[in-house]
């Protein structure tokens, strides 16, 4: 039944990414993309990786579709045709999507308890897990302490990612006049003056962001973590600033604290592992964070995780809120 679930979503990936392909709406394609990031979730999910399917979620179908139609704000809203020949590229893409094709061939069958990472790796992180950091989720001990400086670089890659997008955009942030008290009110702004979303929204938006904190203290016991919890917080937020306006959104969070979000999380992380040197140890060994190594390594991964959340949120309203100050202007 899972393989035919699953067959069913890969049949309406192909449908879907061929519908982007061809349409020469951009609107419509922004939002067959978030259909698209929905669909991997699923696929994501029934192949037992709910870690990725949450950030595919939140950040796919959520936020990037909103940062789409954010920036078909600034530009047209249909494609305009090339006039260069497409058999080259159809070409290209034909031969190389026949090398991945046949690259899979020699790929283990999904599950494949002899596949080579069940021989080597990952049962040392099963066996490793329960000894070192005693913690349920194997997922989180790996990219929080095993993986720690690839986990450290990813946060960086967002890190840089955002201040590049923010630098496009127009670099620092501006100085807003303060808007009067009453046009913070106006049922003009945001999406007031539709009735059903507003009161759904303001239902949901507590919970969004409820969720996002439980997933972010939540994930060395389940999935989630810093990643997926700052995407669900960001979009929360997201859906708050669409009902309200982007001024309300603002009061709650503004830009130097965005600011300082960016930075400090990344700054948080790098702590760590200076601490953790300082402390008599190497560069994020956690196990000398406490007398006992086992709860050293677990208030360690709580600290770093706690910077990607931070960081993540921070990258991703600064940019949101960076596409909503060009479109104002």
């Amino acid at each position: 039944m899972i393989a035919l679930f699953g067959a069913f979503l890969l049949t309406m990936l192909v449908i879907t990414a061929l519908a982007i392909a061809r349409t020469p709406n951009l609107f419509a394609a922004a939002m067959l993309s978030g259909i698209f990031s929905l669909l991997m979730a699923a696929l994501f999910f029934i192949l037992d990786a709910p870690d990725v399917a949450l950030t595919e979620a939140a950040v796919g179908a959520g936020i990037s579709t909103v940062l789409y139609l954010a920036a078909l704000a600034l530009t047209a809203d249909r494609e305009h045709g090339g006039s260069a020949r497409p058999l080259p590229a159809l070409g290209v893409v034909a031969v190389t999507a026949s090398i991945v094709i046949y690259a899979t061939f020699d790929k283990p069958r999904i599950g494949d308890p002899h596949a080579p990472v069940h021989q080597h790796v990952a049962p040392w992180y099963l066996e490793k897990t329960p000894e070192v950091i005693d913690i349920p989720n194997v997922v989180t001990a790996v990219l929080g302490s095993f993986r720690g400086y690839d986990t450290l670089g990813e946060v960086f890659v967002v890190f840089t990612a955002g201040i590049g997008v923010l630098f496009l955009l127009g670099g620092r942030p501006r100085r807003r006049p303060a808007p009067a008290e009453a046009s913070l009110h106006s049922t003009d702004i945001g999406l007031r003056h539709y009735l059903i979303p507003r009161v759904v929204g303001r239902l949901l938006v507590p919970f969004i962001v409820l969720f996002g904190l439980y997933v972010q203290f939540h994930g060395e016991y389940g999935p989630g973590g810093g990643f997926q919890a700052g995407a669900i917080v960001a979009a929360g937020m997201i859906l708050y600033a669409l009902l309200e306006g982007e001024q309300r959104a603002l009061q709650v969070m503004p830009e130097w604290l965005l600011l300082g979000l960016v930075a400090g999380g990344t700054l948080l992380y790098g702590a760590v592992g200076v601490a953790c040197m300082v402390l008599g140890g190497n560069f994020l060994d956690y196990s000398v964070l406490a007398d006992d190594p086992v709860t050293g390594q677990q208030v360690g991964i709580l600290l770093i995780e706690l910077g990607v959340g931070i960081t993540v949120t921070g990258v991703l309203l600064s940019i949101f809120h960076a596409f909503a100050a060009r479109g104002s202007d």
